[in-house]
């Protein structure tokens, strides 16, 4: 079997909020400012970070998951992506050995899986020695874990720094990058996290950021730690033979952002020409034989989504026709009758699925999940079983009396205390759930979709 070269390195913190994605969109930055060819991955099942990745690197991000996609894709989605490229960057999920139940998809199990030296991001704010302690602690807790170094955040000053510094030279382990606290370089967020790409003037802000990594932080270094990673066996992609063409329009805008790249891959690979287009801008849906619209932020486009009065008729006139709708999240919530804002205010959606949703001051689920489907949806059968996961504040409200009679779609099993409740709607053609898939990891899923479409395609060609 045949190995390529392909340099990377993990990129973890030691908790949520240590500064991880800012370094990364820096480092991506300035190795592409250099001239490398360089391709990132985020760890989990992450939208947004990505985004910042590609406006950074100049190319789409990619997510690894074995929540989401089962451990044995995992280095195959990894080499088809990595493998013309310089070096890889892999940003890490929460902690480097935090992840779901019993630590699945942690960042530490992904660096093992993948071979890939670790280089832990340490918040220093208030801290002194007890930096080297913590990096001691990170490198000794799993010794199967490449550890190559640290990167000191949010320095306060040159004293700071050197008092940091001496202590993890002490201790033989390589302080790569320091990083001053500065204002600017402060990622915009909201109530789900970051602030996608396409709503902010994050282009500057990336610059920014890069050019103070530049600067602060040894990426040639960071290269050459990557060097070291040992060689990967070549994976050969399974080639999907197509059934037959057919078009599925795919909601992607400001509103409506969240998708795996390599989920709209399989689709592809599958025969599906994917359409993009966008519920804020465009007055209707572009040809297609089903529909998918994606998680997102509809709560805070309500205003033009209403005001593109031709495109909500479009959807809803396809929804009659009987066109295969799936929706996720922020697309569920777009399907519902009203999405009640943060101040109690009401705004009219399309009505397709007879309940509102209303945003709420607390998250009010992340994590993952598994969905049993309560009947026949447009991606899987009565009692099959999906691994996914929520993230969302918002909540669907049923009058009590609906409740007992409602369609529901799916009963969803929290996985990391067993908790069980029923969610989503499916009727006829429409499925829709606060459920996030990825078809790498749900085959059967995007083969089932992909057969809807096509009985819909051959029924409205023989009409």
């Amino acid at each position: 079997m045949a190995e390529r070269k392909i340099p990377r390195i993990v990129i973890a913190a030691t908790q949520s909020g240590s500064g991880k994605t800012t370094i990364v969109t820096g480092v991506l930055f300035a190795l592409a400012k250099l001239g490398y060819d360089v391709q990132s991955y985020k760890i989990g099942p992450d939208y947004i970070d990505p985004g910042y990745h590609e406006l950074a690197s100049g190319k789409p991000g990619h997510n690894l998951d074995t929540w989401l996609v089962p451990k044995e894709k995992i280095n195959s989605i990894f080499y088809k992506t990595a493998q013309q490229t310089d070096i890889a960057i892999i940003e890490g999920v929460m902690g480097l050995y935090d992840g779901g139940r019993k630590g699945i998809s942690s960042t530490a199990a992904l660096a093992k899986q993948l071979q890939a030296p670790v280089i832990l991001v340490i918040d220093v704010k208030s801290m002194g020695d007890s930096a080297a302690a913590i990096a001691l602690g990170f490198k000794l807790y799993d010794p199967d874990v490449d550890f190559a170094g640290v990167i000191l955040n949010r320095i306060g000053s040159e004293n700071h720094k050197k008092m940091i510094t001496d202590a993890l030279q002490r201790l033989n382990i390589p302080v790569l990058g320091a990083i001053y606290r500065k204002e600017a370089m402060k990622m915009p967020e909201r109530h789900l996290g970051l602030t996608p790409i396409g709503e902010t003037n994050a282009a500057t802000t990336v610059k920014i950021i890069g050019e103070t990594i530049a600067e602060q932080v040894d990426v040639k270094r960071l290269y050459e730690i990557a060097q070291k990673a040992p060689s990967l066996n070549e994976i050969e992609d399974t080639v999907l033979s197509p059934p037959h063409s057919l078009r599925i329009a795919v909601a992607k805008d400001e509103a409506f952002s969240f998708y795996y790249p390599e989920s709209l891959a399989v689709l592809e690979g599958m025969g599906a020409q994917i359409i993009f287009f966008s519920p804020l801008q465009d007055k209707e849906l572009p040809s297609a034989d089903g529909l998918i619209i994606g998680g997102g932020f509809p709560e805070m486009f309500v205003d033009p989504l209403i005001a593109n009065r031709s495109m909500q008729q479009s959807i809803i006139r396809a929804a009659k026709q009987g066109m295969p709708i799936y929706a996720e999240c922020g697309g569920f919530m777009y399907l519902t009758k009203e999405i009640i804002d943060f101040t109690g205010k009401s705004f009219a959606m399309l009505g397709i699925i007879p309940a509102s949703c209303k945003m709420n001051d607390k998250l009010q689920t992340v994590g993952y999940i598994e969905a049993k489907a309560l009947q026949d949806t447009m991606i899987c059968e009565k009692n099959s079983i999906l691994q996914g996961h929520e993230f969302h504040f918002s909540s669907m409200v049923l009058p009590k009396n609906e409740i007992a009679d409602f369609p529901w779609a799916f009963e969803f099993t929290k996985t990391r205390n067993n908790m069980t409740y029923k969610s989503g709607y499916v009727k006829d053609n429409i499925t829709g759930s606060y459920l996030h898939i990825h078809f790498a990891g749900s085959i059967k899923a995007a083969t089932y979709f992909i057969k809807k479409c096509l009985d819909f395609k051959m029924h409205r060609e023989v009409l």
